[in-house]
């Protein structure tokens, strides 16, 4: 009876998790627009100005905006979601952390399902699981702002070419939010939107280098809002940053093919032990069986999975090295 409980338990939380991530966000965009169209008949009928409220900048609260208040004090909502942003995902934080929660506690009720009884173990792979949305997003964040770093020093030089010919400032970011490619040209067309509705440039820079916190973009905005404030040539300086982008990527570009067959031999011994595991479970389950079972197994699985997760990162970091 308390398995058919634990079971009924689970799959009610994980369909209810289903159903936010998938039909509230939809629902959320059909209350959206039915609210558009209710507003601009509203304003056709009583005939008010044309310049009213519709350029505020609103932010919606999400399905699980009390979550976000509960723990906002803490300030993880807030960094999640400014990683979201930078990822140009469209998830809201409360959102994400709520179903890395369902999803722990649903993988937790699960393994005592299937008769894993030691309770750090169950933890561990709840707590693995839970992550794995916020894995998810830190890696497209990531791979972002590569590409965006890639193809930035041909930003800066499409910008110099334009303060060479004798536009201003604003005419050079435009030039460069239609003539790249994204993500380089999402974030700076933000920009030249955000002039547009009357912000300052200051402003709009400051905003870009918060979606997009790459050091290079940091100097290329303290170049201009120097060059803005003093009237100073910041043509060279530009053409040097340039340069020195593509050199410090060329140089990265090297030094991964120069370790490619150490990091081919790090993956693999880093896998070795997850394959040789299924192997065992799929020809000899027997001897796998003790691991989860007994206590004593349990205790030397939970060290495996933490060593090896410990063996990963370390790894990783030292393949890993910043130019």
């Amino acid at each position: 009876m308390m398995i058919f409980l634990t079971f009924l338990i689970f799959s009610g939380a994980l369909f209810a998790a289903a159903y936010y991530v998938w039909a509230v966000p939809a629902n959320e965009s059909q209350n959206v627009v039915r609210q558009r169209m209710r507003d601009l008949r509203a304003r056709a009928t009583q005939r008010r100005s044309i310049a009213s409220s519709d350029l505020i900048r609103r932010e919606q609260r999400g399905a699980f905006a009390f979550v976000g208040d509960f723990v906002a004090w803490v300030g993880l909502l807030r960094r999640l979601q400014e990683f979201i942003e930078q990822a140009n995902l469209r998830y809201r934080a409360a959102d994400v952390f709520a179903v890395s929660i369902v999803t722990g506690v649903a993988i937790y009720l699960l393994l005592g399902v299937f008769g894993l009884s030691l309770f750090l173990l169950r933890l561990l792979l709840a707590f693995v699981f839970a992550a794995l949305p916020a894995f998810y997003i830190l890696r497209v964040r990531a791979r972002r702002l590569k590409k965006f770093e890639e193809q930035f020093p041909d930003a800066i030089d499409l910008f110099n070419r334009s303060m060479k010919a004798g536009h201003n400032i604003q005419s050079g970011l435009e030039t460069v939010s239609e003539e790249t490619f994204d993500p380089v040209r999402m974030e700076f067309r933000k920009v030249i939107e955000e002039m547009a509705l009357g912000s300052p440039l200051e402003d709009a820079l400051h905003g870009l280098g918060k979606r997009v916190p790459v050091i290079d973009l940091k100097f290329f905005i303290t170049g201009l809002i120097l060059q803005r404030q003093t009237g100073a040539n910041m043509v060279g300086v530009l053409d040097n940053l340039s340069l020195l982008i593509r050199e410090r990527l060329n140089l990265a570009a090297k030094m991964h093919a120069a370790t490619a067959q150490q990091r081919f031999s790090a993956g693999l011994l880093c896998g070795m032990p997850v394959v040789v595991g299924l192997g065992f479970w799929f020809l000899k389950p027997e001897y796998i069986y003790l691991l989860y079972t007994d206590e004593t197994g349990s205790k030397f699985l939970s060290y495996a999975i933490v060593s090896e997760i410990l063996g990963i990162l370390i790894i990783r970091k030292i393949a890993s090295p910043r130019f």
